[in-house]
């Protein structure tokens, strides 16, 4: 889903994402929230004049095992399990990094406006309207703090 409709104020009315193209193009809506690898691959960069660079992604991987099968592996085996994939996953991170800073170099020869706000301010403003929600309360106390206090 892609948000961010004209007039809709604080509540924005979800649109498919394959009509956001058009949605953008026509001016149907303002905005999307992507990553840059999609922008480019649906081409939204076409019908867009900047690009805000706001860091919310909070990861780009993740490796779940059973415990069933994690305790079934000897200490021995966990830790190069581990050990494996802290390394995949770093690699991960680091190509992922690399992209997004080549598609953004590209976007600004292409001429967008590519740049990233006072992330400072962004993050208070998102997390106030986040904890206003629903969604909020669903969350275990301190939740939002340990998230908060990752580097």
């Amino acid at each position: 889903w892609q948000l961010l409709g004209r007039s809709l104020g604080a509540n924005p009315t979800p649109m498919a994402y394959a009509e956001t193209y058009t949605g953008l193009q026509t001016g149907a809506i303002d905005g999307q929230d992507n990553p840059l690898p999609n922008v480019q691959n649906m081409k939204f960069n076409e019908v867009m004049s900047q690009i805000v660079l706001t860091s919310h992604l909070v990861g780009y991987d993740l490796l779940v095992v059973s415990m069933k099968v994690w305790q079934g592996m000897s200490p021995a085996k966990q830790q190069a399990f581990q050990a494996a994939a802290n390394k995949a996953i770093a690699w991960s991170t680091a190509e992922h990094l690399k992209r997004e800073a080549e598609l953004a170099d590209g976007f600004r020869r292409q001429g967008l406006d590519v740049y990233a706000p006072n992330i400072g301010a962004f993050r208070d403003h998102a997390q106030k309207i986040y904890l206003a929600s629903d969604e909020a309360k669903q969350w275990p106390a301190g939740m939002l703090d340990k998230i908060n206090a990752m580097k």
